[in-house]
């Protein structure tokens, strides 16, 4: 079982425009991926240089205050008052980190500056880590135990654990930093060959490596927060593009779609004027009004004539019915109305046909169905559209099966089955859409417009129905136009039958 859904020739060519220019935004989004997912930092090197400076310059005063704490915390311990001359060159050369980054700020940091400017912060990093040197190399000569050297490796701890968390903007600072501070230690350790000194170098020293460690993970992890954010504002952008590109095209189907409604409505009272004078006199001159006509060729010339321009006048029709669908303005007149006397008088307009095939028209009805709530002349149209392409595809001494009778769920059903070619499945989809056509369709000689169907499958959405259409190669196709239960004016029990209980397992 297969359904379908109608497609105008129009939207399927702004449909491939649309998938055509949709190939370039996934080309550029592709490349955005590749582009931040390959990790390269020098992409965000202008961005994590200024967040580094902003973070400095925000943070200028927990430097000063951790150095006057540690110079007072000195004079205390060692009664010596070198160490606020260490302090005020500590605090010089922050300052001058200060303003190097102040004066970073005022500037416009290109992607080409930001290497310069990170080479002269990691400078003044290394004067400021100088300084930490020589605070490790200081001495205490009057100090008594173990004091100043618990005061000297809590301060150097203190001071990595201030400057890490500082400064991970910033990569390898941390390891600039304190690279003189490790090498004093190690130094002193060397010298004094004490067993505290080389606990306190080896200690600070592995301290370090943890830090740069930790510092860079953050590092990267910044990174990859700015590959996401920068990979969110790309494609935010792109589905700008695309969301306007596909409302461009959008508008456009609609103007084409407006359009071509517009065109079938004028055309249609150009072609039917002259095509009703075409078939009145023809009409006259085969009835012989105005006298006899002599030459029996004439005669037949003036069916034909009759024949060819009735069967434009249902090309044209069918087409205004599926601009009108198309357009929403196709309303239905509903009124109570029986399926099975529709189907009945539907046999009999289709009746001549199949005779002049010797096709047999077979029925199957349920008894005492009661009326529906639809649209006489649409429903009319749908069962005689079907009933035709059944006598039209149907070979010559075939069988058409018309069955008119409940669903299991409390509808109506008219499905109509022959034993013609049928239809390839994988054709069915293309017979459902509008203007499409089989391959057996196409090879006919008597070829429509490929409209029928579609009609069909629109009138029963109108009512709220379905359409189903089930075929198989060299054994047939069967047409189901279902009803729902709601359109039913009166609910009756179908009768108990095996016959009725197959059919309704058939079409549920």
């Amino acid at each position: 079982m297969s359904t379908g859904v109608s497609i105008s020739s129009d939207k399927i060519i702004v449909d491939r425009s649309r998938q055509h220019r949709n190939k370039a935004v996934s080309k550029a989004v592709r490349q955005t991926r590749e582009r931040l997912q390959s990790g390269h930092v020098g992409s965000f090197d202008r961005e994590l240089l200024t967040m580094y400076i902003m973070n400095m310059l925000q943070g200028a005063s927990l430097v000063p205050l951790f150095v006057v704490v540690v110079a007072a915390l000195g004079v205390c311990v060692t009664q010596d008052i070198a160490i606020v001359a260490w302090a005020l060159l500590t605090l010089s050369i922050h300052a001058v980190n200060l303003i190097l980054g102040k004066r970073a700020s005022r500037q416009q940091i290109t992607v080409e500056s930001a290497q310069t400017w990170r080479r002269i912060l990691l400078c003044g990093q290394v004067f400021l880590g100088c300084c930490w040197a020589l605070f490790a190399l200081n001495g205490c000569a009057t100090c008594t135990g173990e004091s100043f050297l618990l005061y000297k490796g809590a301060t150097l701890l203190v001071a990595l654990c201030v400057m890490a968390m500082s400064n991970f903007l910033l990569p390898r600072s941390v390891l600039y930093a304190f690279a003189p501070a490790v090498a004093a230690l190690c130094l002193r350790a060397f010298v004094t060959r004490d067993i505290l000194d080389v606990s306190l170098a080896s200690t600070f020293a592995a301290a370090v490596l943890f830090f740069v460690f930790i510092g860079d993970r953050i590092f990267q992890f910044n990174v990859k927060i700015l590959s996401f954010q920068s990979e969110k504002d790309d494609l935010i952008a792109e589905l700008e593009v695309a969301k306007a590109m596909s409302d461009e095209a959008r508008r456009r189907a609609e103007e084409a779609n407006l359009a071509k409604s517009r065109f079938l409505a004028s055309m249609s009272h150009e072609l039917r004027t002259p095509l009703n004078a075409i078939l009145g006199f023809s009409e006259v001159m085969s009835a012989e009004v105005m006298g006899p006509l002599n030459n029996p060729t004439y005669k037949e010339y003036t069916d034909d004539i009759h024949s060819s321009g009735q069967h434009l006048l249902n090309l044209i029709n069918e087409i205004l019915d599926l601009s009108r669908i198309e357009a929403g303005k196709y309303d239905l007149s509903e009124e109570a109305i029986s399926v099975l006397d529709v189907a009945e008088d539907c046999i009999g307009m289709v009746q001549l046909r199949a005779r002049g095939k010797n096709i047999s028209i077979l029925q199957q009805f349920e008894g005492s169905l009661p009326s529906v709530w639809a649209d006489e002349k649409s429903l009319r149209q749908v069962i005689l559209n079907l009933l035709s392409n059944a006598v039209k595809f149907t070979p010559q001494g075939g069988e058409v099966m018309v069955k008119v009778g409940w669903t299991s769920s409390g509808g109506q059903y008219v499905s109509i089955k022959d034993n013609g070619p049928g239809i390839p499945e994988e054709e069915i989809p293309i017979v459902l859409s509008a203007f499409g056509q089989g391959s057996i369709a196409i090879k006919s000689a008597e070829q429509g417009t490929g409209l029928g169907l579609p009609i069909v499958q629109a009138i029963l959405a109108k009512h709220d129905g379905q359409f189903v259409l089930k075929s198989k190669l060299r054994e047939g196709t069967e047409a189901i136009a279902i009803l729902p239960a709601k359109r039913v004016l009166q609910t009756l029990p179908a009768e108990k039958t095996p016959a009725i209980d197959r059919k309704r397992k058939s079409f549920a």
